[in-house]
């Protein structure tokens, strides 16, 4: 498939791809020569990059604007692929992300995306996306586990997520992914900087069941917000919305357990589900 839609514009997949194809062509060389060249990486998968049926990994176009002294090009037609594969009602969120001096994320139904595991986020992928390839679904995987790099800067945001109890009850994959889940959820809540709360069943009805909630405080001091729902959303960022939608927010928080009961009640699920034979 050359192109990417209607439109006939090639996907950033396929330019990346194409780009390595000349540069490689240019010095005259074999793909098999290229492999020794930068690394060792196998001609097989520099031959779906070329073609543009995989993404490479950073390290190998690390090692390719390396060998062509192409000064970063490679890195930024890899950056602009990733960006491709965020939905474009988030892209504009995702991209102020790493300018956030606050991040407040409310789910409904799920761990949040910075706080979800490897194997969870492939499990979400595979069940929402299911025409896609493995290579796909492993490179939106790479994608979010990009993201929560955020989380190892030294001015990393602060961060609070409330989550639904639905969120720990119900199964994403195996219960060996449960548990790898609820570990991570604890493990990230007990950073100086990430708070974690849970809603419990116990409080019924709230105002943002079935969807969620993104508000950011970016480092100029304006605030932006992402509502999402089942495969769409709206940025928003008219003061009255704000405010509004920042009240449903505090709401859920005023409903949610305490950040201590919530790891409580986040621990009666892990046990629950390291006690459950694995399927």
């Amino acid at each position: 498939m050359e192109f990417s839609n209607e439109s006939g514009k090639l996907t950033p997949r396929l330019r990346l791809g194409r780009r390595v194809r000349r540069l490689r062509e240019r010095r005259g060389l074999s793909i098999r020569q290229l492999s020794e060249q930068v690394g060792g990486y196998s001609h097989s998968y520099l031959g779906r990059v070329e073609l543009g049926d995989q993404l490479p990994s950073d390290a190998l176009v690390n090692s390719l604007d390396k060998f062509f002294d192409t000064d970063g090009v490679l890195a930024e037609l890899l950056e602009m692929a990733h960006d491709s594969m965020i939905p474009d009602y988030s892209r504009t969120s995702v991209s102020k992300e790493s300018g956030a001096e606050r991040i407040q994320v409310f789910t409904s139904s799920l761990a949040p995306g910075l706080l979800q595991t490897e194997e969870y986020a492939r499990e979400l992928f595979r069940r929402s996306l299911p025409g896609e390839s493995e290579d796909e679904l492993n490179e939106r995987v790479a994608v979010r586990m990009r993201r929560q790099q955020i989380f190892e800067r030294a001015d990393a945001p602060y961060y609070w997520a409330i989550m639904d109890e639905a969120a720990l009850k119900r199964p994403v994959g195996s219960a060996s992914h449960m548990v790898e889940q609820l570990r991570h959820l604890v493990r990230m809540a007990n950073r100086p900087r990430i708070t974690v709360q849970v809603l419990p069943f116990s409080e019924g009805a709230y105002p943002m069941l079935g969807g969620s909630l993104t508000l950011m405080t970016l480092k100029g001091g304006a605030t932006t917000l992402l509502v999402e729902s089942f495969a769409s959303g709206v940025g928003v960022d008219s003061t009255k919305r704000v405010v509004e939608l920042t009240g449903r927010f505090d709401l859920a928080r005023s409903l949610a357990l305490s950040a201590d009961e919530s790891l409580d009640l986040i621990h009666d699920y892990l046990k629950g589900y390291e006690d459950e034979p694995d399927s």
